[in-house]
């Protein structure tokens, strides 16, 4: 059993302290830079106050319990901590799936064979990624959202809830997708793509 702090007090936090015990791990203690949140509890666990006291702690890795990609990828550049991977008994991987340390994977997830996840990201609630996918760091794919086989996501792109894309296509570094949209065409990075089929802009 190993002891993990979470860095973050949302809504998001609270399905990552779910996960985490029910991986059989413990929540040694939560951390959030909102004031407003220290001194309370998610979940039963004690917020103990800003990120930053995360060093004084006694923990055995750390996983960060923020849905924005931006702030999570700010966090773990500037903090260098033993990152935990997070899977929920309730997901389903396939043996040769490949996870990067501070990735997250809720209940009801599914990864197919050969797929890649990176560092510090999020497979969300009930999402399906086939086989052979690849995704970077710091990507968010969201509740329902469903990825063909051989899908690449570059580094920081976000999956709103319901979308999905078709086999074999690639969307770029910072890209967001809209809720509900379909991406049938290989899409550039820092584009913003709604609706189906899904059409882009810059962002």
């Amino acid at each position: 059993m190993k002891r993990v702090a979470v860095l973050g007090a949302g809504g998001h936090a609270k399905v990552v302290i779910s996960a985490v015990r029910s991986a059989g791990d413990e929540v040694a203690a939560v951390f959030d830079d909102d004031p407003s949140l220290q001194g309370s509890t998610v979940l039963g666990a004690l917020v103990c106050g800003p990120i930053a006291m995360i060093n004084t702690q006694a923990f055995d890795a750390a996983v960060i319990a923020i849905g924005v990609n931006k702030i999570r990828e700010k966090i773990a550049k500037a903090f260098k901590l033993p990152w935990a991977t997070v899977i929920s008994p309730a997901a389903w991987l396939d043996p040769s799936v490949k996870i990067g340390a501070g990735t997250v994977v809720f209940a009801g997830a599914i990864i197919q064979p050969d797929s890649m996840i990176g560092e510090h990201s999020i497979v969300n609630t009930g999402a399906t990624i086939d086989h052979d996918c690849v995704i970077g760091d710091f990507v968010h794919i969201a509740p329902g959202v469903n990825l063909g086989g051989n899908v690449a996501l570059e580094d920081g792109v976000f999956l709103g809830i319901g979308s999905a894309i078709i086999p074999g296509r690639r969307v770029g570094r910072w890209t967001t997708v809209g809720a509900g949209a379909i991406v049938l065409r290989d899409i550039g990075p820092q584009q913003i793509a709604y609706g189906v089929p899904a059409r882009t802009r810059s962002v």
